[in-house]
């Protein structure tokens, strides 16, 4: 079996962020999202643009995983966002981000918590503003802090 790059690694998290994106705004079900991304974009060249190879694994697990666990996710990311400023108010790729981000800090323990913050708050950068890739940064590190305080103990 061969091993997975971290290049496969990261672009299932791009793809993972960029189905649940897809998932909120268009309100398409998990099932034809997984089958699009993993037939039609992962992978392939699309509009002279490459899509990398993705773990497809990772991508599922990730998609899957944020579907099912949302409605305990949601809430510990809404206490750790600015107050007034409540998850369903903000930008919908910053969402799936944080959505990706929290699911696996929450629920793979097998990767070290800088890695999922890091690869996360890259994604942002491709999508977003200087701003709000520093509130994913900011919140991810938060929630890596709930989700695992003993990897901060000194």
């Amino acid at each position: 079996m061969a091993k997975t790059s971290l290049k496969e690694r990261s672009a299932a998290r791009l793809a993972a962020v960029q189905a649940l994106y897809q998932m909120d705004i268009a309100a398409s079900p998990l099932p034809n999202v997984l089958s699009e991304f993993e037939r039609h974009w992962i992978g392939r060249e699309i509009e002279g643009e490459r899509y990398e190879e993705a773990e497809e694994k990772h991508f599922r697990d990730v998609v899957e995983g944020v579907v099912r666990e949302q409605l305990t996710l949601d809430p510990v990311i809404d206490k750790t966002l600015t107050d007034g400023w409540p998850l369903k108010r903000v930008e919908s790729v910053l969402r799936a981000t944080l959505r990706a981000g929290a699911y696996e800090l929450y629920h793979r323990h097998d990767i070290p918590v800088r890695a999922i913050i890091s690869e996360y708050v890259d994604v942002a950068a491709a999508f977003l503003d200087k701003d709000e890739v520093g509130t994913a940064n900011a919140v991810l590190d938060a929630l890596a802090k709930q989700a695992r305080p003993q990897d901060f103990a000194n």
